[in-house]
Formats: C-alpha cells, structure tokens, sequence
C-alpha cells in the first residue's frame, strides 16, 4: 500500500502539500457523508493511515527508507525484483495484494471520470406535538448533503485549451512503485492520450458536487400518525457528474398527549365530572383539535359512561375524519365544611337506595 499514491502525491511533496491532499480527500470520502459504505470506510482509514506516516517527519523517513520509490526512466509494464511468491500473504497485506493487482489488471476506464450517477437519499427525524400532527404544521430541518459545484456546475471537470497532460507530462502513463514491484498503466486523466482537452474541476475535485447544510422547509400534513415516513423530491444528495438528486427521507415521531390518545382515526379522552352534573345533567367544555367543544352529558350518567362526538377525531390519508370518545370520570369535591357536610348527609337521607346491592347479589350468584 503505497501511501503517496493514496494522497496522489510525489514522493517529494511537501508537509503542506499533505495536509492538502488529505483534507481534499477526506472531504470526499469520510464514513459521515457516505453512511453505509463498507469501501467508503475502508478507504477513508487508508487515507488517514497514509497522512498520519507521511505528515510526521520521522514517521515519514522510515517509510521511504523501508519502501523504495520508482526510479525515473520509463517502463511500459510491471516487473517484479526479487519478490518472494512462496510465502502466502495473510491479513492486511493479502489485502493490499489483492488492491495492487486490482489497480493494475483492472485499470479504472477513462470513462468513468465523468460517468454520472444519481445522487443517493437522505434520512433525517423529526418530533412533532400531538396537537401539531392533528393539525399539521410546517416545520424546518437542517441537514447536510452533496449539493452540485457552483464552480463547474455538476460536470466535475472544467475544460481548457488542449495542453500536455499535467499527471503524466504528455507520456500518456503513469508509473509508480510498491515495495520491490514497478508499474506502468495508461495515464486516467488524459485516458492515455497524452493531451487534455478538460481538468479536473478544483473546488470539488472531480465528482461535481460539495457538502452543505441547509434548512429545508417542511409540510406536515394535518392527522399524521406516529411512525409516518415523508419524502421531499430531490432534496438529497445530488447526483454525480450531473445526475439526478437523490430524496429526502424524514421519519416522523408523535410526542404523546397528556389527556387524549389516538386509536387509528378515533380520539379517545376522559373528562372529569362533578356528581351534581352527572346527577342533573349539564353541558361540559372539553378540549378538541378544533378548539373547546361543548358536549352534553345525560342526567343519571354513570363513571365510565361513554359518548361519541361523530367527525371530531384525526383526519385520515383519506381526507375522512374518525370520531371523539368521551369517557366520565366522577370527580368528588372535597367536604371539608360543616355546611357541605350536612347537605351530604341529608341527599344521603332522601336517597336510601343500596348502591352495592346489584353487585352484592352479582358475587353471591356466582357462589
């Protein structure tokens, strides 16, 4: 693993130079901006392997001293020097056995320099109130993604007047070194011409695209459910050489309601009552996505009694509306005054009627 040719570097350059060449490549290729590539991730820590060696002197000279660079006089193939094919290469160096041939017998076409692909998607989160999902609302999320180079507008490469081949100086190949093993291949640049006719473009270094964080205004629509995944054409990561953005994926989270619960469409809440409003009957205010809404409660009803409000639930993907369940709850005041006191005992007086009876002969029954 020849680490100025990770950097794309000369063996002469300069700490400056290093740091340079890292930064531009480490830009390109972090694990972050590439989530899920396995080669990405890999490559990224060849990458830092060679900057850290090559960034500190010392480290520096015993690499050269151990890995002999390339002799200047040109070759047009590969030789081997002395390498010793009866010890079977394990771990990381049958790795970079395996890169070396790679690099050599399948040689990146020209082609691909500006081949365009479409830009991959883009996942982010967001949490909403309960009110807010019944309602809908617009929200703003940051994200960060490839975005097309403003300096050569998605091509990646800037065309010039035709001049000799900065990489291979006009030869129309390259050659370098690893280890006891020399190699020539066609330059990729100039796809073995010897001539460009286009560079690569200098802000983004070839793929046409450069990382930003933005805001991105979002449409949450009225009765989202917990869970629901949006998408947001072409606002992921743009494509490459030109090609098509990628999508914007935002998984959404419903934070719970202290007093109501969703059941599909259907709302269901449990509204306090006073005894002499369960006893009289009354008209009660309780709390909709509507705004306050006026309920009527039977005289005579019972804790636990439930009443449907038709049409006052969450909106479906329909456009259809479910339906509000009431359901009481007895709230008892406290009696703390003699007054408040004797008035019990007195409806207690006019009203004799075992309240336990159906339910004591209900438990003997089943003796």
């Amino acid at each position: 693993m020849n680490f100025y040719s990770i950097l794309g570097l000369a063996p002469s350059a300069s700490v400056t130079e290093v740091k340079r060449a890292y930064r531009r490549l480490a830009r390109r290729h972090h694990p972050g901006i590439n989530p899920g590539d396995r080669a990405v991730e890999a490559l990224f820590r060849r990458i830092s392997e060679a900057y850290e060696t090559l960034a500190d002197p010392e480290l520096r000279q015993r690499y050269d001293t151990a890995v002999p660079q390339a002799p200047d006089e040109d070759r047009r193939a590969f030789e081997f020097t002395g390498f010793d094919f009866t010890v079977a290469a394990q771990g990381l160096e049958s790795a970079t056995f395996t890169e070396l041939f790679a690099e050599v017998l399948h040689p990146v076409a020209s082609a691909d320099r500006g081949r365009t692909e479409a830009g991959a998607d883009v996942h982010a989160s967001l949490s909403v109130s309960f009110d807010d999902a019944l309602r809908g609302v617009e929200r703003q999320i940051m994200v960060t993604r490839h975005v097309s180079c403003v300096s050569c507008q998605g091509a990646g490469e800037m065309r010039v007047a035709e001049v000799p081949c900065s990489r291979c100086d006009g030869s129309g190949a390259v050659r370098w070194a690893r280890g006891y093993m020399l190699f020539t291949k066609a330059c990729a640049p100039c796809a073995g011409t010897g001539r460009e006719k286009s560079r690569t473009c200098g802000v983004c270094g070839g793929p046409g695209r450069s990382v930003r964080s933005e805001g991105i205004r979002l449409r949450i629509p009225a009765g989202v459910r917990d869970g629901a995944r949006l998408r947001v054409p072409g606002r992921g990561h743009a494509g490459r050489c030109g090609g098509r953005n990628g999508d914007l994926y935002v998984d959404v989270s419903v934070r719970p309601h202290r007093v109501m619960r969703r059941d599909g469409d259907d709302l269901h809440m449990v509204v306090p009552v006073a005894v002499h409003e369960a006893a009289l009957g009354a008209r009660i205010e309780v709390p909709s996505s509507d705004g306050p809404l006026h309920v009527k409660v039977p005289a005579g009803a019972q804790a636990g009694h439930r009443f449907k409000v038709s049409g006052r639930g969450a909106v479906s993907p329909s456009g259809a509306r479910g339906d509000l369940y009431v359901e009481i709850r007895l709230a008892l005041p406290a009696v703390v005054d003699a007054r408040s006191k004797e008035l019990m005992r007195e409806f207690a007086r006019l009203n004799p009627e075992d309240v336990r009876r159906d339910f004591l002969e209900s438990f003997a029954s089943e003796g």
